[in-house]
């Protein structure tokens, strides 16, 4: 038995993310800038620099951000 997949209806906010485009959010209080890696469904891969990761604790420099937790740059 298989299920078939459910389209779901994409935010305007989602539809408007682009790859290696740059937002900000806070993670452990400290404001963090980084790049959209990938863009998921319910949130992205950002890339951040070494130095952001040390900071919050990261164990890389790709970390998962929810849609509602960064705000975009321009």
């Amino acid at each position: 038995m298989t299920f078939q997949k459910q389209e779901k209806e994409v935010s305007e906010f989602v539809a408007a993310r682009k790859i290696r485009e740059k937002i900000s959010f806070t993670r452990r209080d400290v404001e963090v800038e980084g790049n959209i890696f990938k863009i998921l469904e319910n949130s992205v891969i950002v890339e951040i620099s070494q130095e952001d990761a040390k900071k919050i604790g990261a164990a890389s420099t790709l970390t998962v951000v929810s849609h509602k937790n960064y705000t975009p740059l321009t």
